[in-house]
């Protein structure tokens, strides 16, 4: 295995890019392996990294069928589900509470002052 060309940030030559830059172009990796690295120096800690991958070698993205809706609508109704009351919150539910807010604090009660 030969070791990845690794490139001082912001400067990678053409015809490389992150997953979040194929994204944006309508693409994805594809399967194929990371094929160079950036590298962005930290005073304290290691080295922000990067991967990249090559563009020609991309492939597009694959396009929502109606059943993948169907499941990303029935996965994002479930994080806004309540665990405790069985209600929509209509909004995600935190991860650090558990429940809605009227579950997770049943004592505040807002009176109408």
């Amino acid at each position: 295995m030969s070791a990845l060309p690794v490139y001082p940030w912001r400067l990678a030559p053409d015809g490389y890019a992150t997953r979040r830059q194929l994204r944006a172009q309508g693409l994805r990796p594809g399967g194929q392996d990371v094929a160079a690295q950036l590298e962005r120096p930290r005073r304290r800690r290691g080295p922000l990294v990067a991967y990249l991958y090559r563009v020609d070698l991309a492939k597009p993205v694959r396009p929502m069928t109606p059943a993948r809706w169907a499941a990303l609508g029935a996965a994002n109704a479930a994080r806004r589900t309540c665990p405790a009351c069985r209600r929509d919150a209509g909004y995600v539910i935190p991860a650090a509470l558990g429940t809605c807010v009227p579950c997770a604090y049943p004592d505040t009660q807002t009176s109408g002052v």
